[in-house]
């Protein structure tokens, strides 16, 4: 593929609701471009840009696709994003990247809750937006009824621009013409005389003179305005986000997708406009890029990045500007789905790979040498499902480590820790989906099997009265022998910390052994009498004591403090403390009060609620609750908002736990105990 100018270059982000033809959409613009010789189907698993083995089984993307391709004169990529919620990394990936989304809906339905939120992600990103009503070939097909949904939805910038009148009629009203689209070919007939036709033009008309004062005023003169002032006045509103261009067509048979890539190319934002702050599109400018995306599987790694300003070459050095280290950069590459084209150079505005960059790792400048750019990076979901992993085989718990690094450098919404209390290794991810998408690739791509299983919690323990102890440890076999005496006085503390004090009066504990008592402390209240839980809120006061002038050492004194905390600990009335956490859930108000009714059935406490600051769409709620009951309201918040409702969930304090969960986190303890 020849080298393109920045302003000849469109980088296009696909996205919407799954299931609504993205992928599809893409094929046949691939096709019509002739990027590819056959057209693929998603149901047949052939398609160029879902070429991930897993995507074939599901049917459906799981991450973000590219393929770059020439029409009239212009490179478009496009970025194929999930659908699937579980996979919306993707779609922060592909907006990053991108100038323009092409939102995705099918002709007869409405808004679409993937589409609300590939909306929502493009006006974060303050790029333009373009809708994309495909599946007109359909039977229950209904242009109008969803340009009517988007019109009540987003209001005046919603501005028509191909319309599908019935069977396989498209009237463009950017050049005023009518296609009749047979086996993929297109002949112009007639604009239909039809009143509904006729107000969809007038409301084009509108949209375009009003991204223009003095095509306004030749709109109010009821003046004609000319295909060039029609260009001009689409292509401005798009920019400036005063029109959302809607084009009817059908991904299947690929009727009316070459006019969709005639307005992409004529009217949506070239990637002259991808300028960030002071850093200006220009090829011959100092580098600056941003790896946005990042494949790292046994082939090796593939950095994907969005040139902003100058040029990648094997003459530039890669500098990142996090790590302050340097690399050089060797192979280049434009991909088409899987399919890897060799570059000379990446110039300012395009999208290409590098491979091998180890240092590189999504959301990453590379700018000049010694230099402190940083890019914005991408704008991933955090993690909210989180599941103990184990590894089916014992020994095998370092491959399972490995390959969830490598998966968390490819997909950012991963992550994966150690419990050093549970002694867990614990998997996150944005839902039930995406946790099994890991498992597959550990068995598939890594050669690991795992289990998955709810996480523990990290429980303590605590006293809720006073207790004065004796600990005395004697042993005598032959040599020297131990001894170690020490009275303690436990008493509860506020807080969760663990407090040591002496006050031993007249040497009754020689001074060089009181650190012994408290190093025996506390490593005794590493594990409390109820569950083996560490134990908080505590206060030791080392009060009086003996010592023998031979058998007395430093081990003696640690064996009585121990002594003495097993003993305190029974009279001091010991009790269980569960985590609670803070949670901001957010859902549409007609769900607000099932979400309260499902946090209240959780031993949750409703702190407030009210309409969000960030999204006066969505209702806020505050509440506290316990950690071990929060496991799938993940899963159920997603159901109950059918996809619109998120939240965030973080440690916030302990509280003692019910007589009922006590027992049975005891119980439970005592378990896991004799299994060992």
């Amino acid at each position: 593929m020849k080298a393109y100018n920045a302003k000849d270059i469109r980088n296009i982000a696909i996205a919407g609701h799954s299931g609504r033809g993205k992928t599809t959409l893409a094929e046949a613009m691939l096709y019509l471009a002739k990027a590819t010789d056959r057209l693929g189907r998603v149901a047949d698993g052939n398609t160029v840009l879902d070429y991930d083995a897993e995507e074939k089984r599901r049917k459906a993307s799981i991450s973000t696709a590219m393929a770059g391709f020439e029409w009239n004169n212009t490179k478009i990529n496009i970025l194929d994003t999930p659908g699937l919620f579980d996979f919306a990394g993707g779609v922060a990936e592909g907006i990053r990247a991108a100038e323009a989304a092409v939102i995705v809906l099918a002709s007869g339905s409405g808004i679409d809750v993937g589409a609300e939120k590939a909306y929502k992600a493009a006006d974060k990103r303050g790029i333009a937006k373009i809708f994309a009503v495909s599946r007109c070939d359909a039977e229950n097909a209904d242009f109008g009824k969803t340009l009517d949904a988007l019109k009540e939805e987003y209001g005046a910038p919603i501005c028509p621009v191909v319309v599908h009148v019935s069977g396989t009629t498209y009237v463009d009203f950017s050049t005023g013409k009518a296609y009749e689209y047979s086996n993929g070919k297109a002949s112009e007939v007639a604009v239909p005389d039809d009143a509904a036709i006729a107000d969809m033009q007038a409301a084009f008309t509108e949209a375009v003179a009003s991204a223009d004062e003095e095509l306004m005023e030749k709109f109010f003169m009821e003046e004609p305005l000319t295909p060039d002032e029609i260009a001009k006045g689409l292509k401005a509103g798009i920019l400036n986000g005063d029109i959302y261009p809607v084009y009817a067509c059908s991904g299947y048979n690929t009727d009316a997708v070459d006019l969709l890539l005639n307005g992409i190319v004529a009217s949506a934002p070239d990637a002259t406009h991808a300028a960030e702050g002071d850093v200006k599109v220009d090829e011959n400018g100092p580098v600056a890029a941003i790896c946005f995306k990042t494949i790292d599987d046994r082939f090796g790694k593939m950095s994907f990045f969005k040139v902003i300003s100058g040029k990648l070459s094997g003459a530039v050095p890669a500098y990142n500007s996090r790590t302050d280290s340097q690399e050089k950069i060797g192979k280049m590459l434009f991909l088409k789905g899987e399919k890897q084209e060799d570059a000379t150079e990446i110039v300012a505005g395009d999208i290409g790979i590098v491979t091998k960059l180890d240092s590189f790792k999504t959301g990453d400048t590379l700018c000049p040498p010694k230099s402190d750019l940083t890019l914005a990076g991408v704008n991933y979901p955090a993690p909210c499902l989180s599941m103990a992993i184990r590894a089916k085989k014992k020994g095998e718990e370092d491959k399972v480590a490995a390959g969830l690094n490598r998966i968390i450098n490819e997909d950012p919404t991963v992550s994966f820790t150690t419990n050093v209390e549970t002694h867990e290794q614990v998997v996150s991810a944005l839902g039930e989906q995406h946790l099994d998408a890991i498992v597959t690739k550990l068995k598939n791509k890594f050669n690991v099997e795992v289990e998955l299983s709810v996480p523990k919690v990290a429980y303590r323990e605590t006293i809720s009265k006073t207790a004065s102890v004796q600990g005395r440890h004697k042993k005598q076999s032959g040599g020297s022998g131990q001894f170690g005496d020490v009275w303690i006085r436990f008493e509860p503390l506020q807080g969760e910390g663990f407090e040591f004090a002496d006050e031993v009066v007249g040497g009754a504990v020689p001074r060089n052994f009181i650190p012994s008592v408290e190093k025996g402390l506390r490593n005794a209240i590493l594990k409390g009498p109820l569950a083996g839980c560490p134990v908080v809120g505590i206060r030791a006061v080392l009060y009086d004591g003996s010592s023998h002038p031979v058998d007395s050492n430093d081990m003696a004194f640690q064996t009585a403090a121990r002594i003495a905390f097993k003993n305190g600990m029974a009279q001091a009335g010991p009790k269980l403390l569960e985590p609670y956490g803070l949670l901001k859930a957010y859902m549409p108000g007609d769900n607000l009060g099932d979400i309260m009714g499902d946090v209240t059935k959780r031993r949750g406490r409703v702190l407030g609620m009210g309409q969000s600051e960030e999204d006066p769409k969505m209702q806020e709620l505050t509440a506290e609750v316990p950690m071990g009951e929060m496991g799938d309201f993940a899963t159920v918040l997603r159901s109950v908002t059918i996809g619109r409702g998120y939240f965030s969930f973080e440690f916030d304090h302990y509280e003692t736990a019910p007589e009922n969960v006590a027992q049975k986190v005891i119980e439970e303890a005592k378990a896991d105990a004799e299994d060992e």
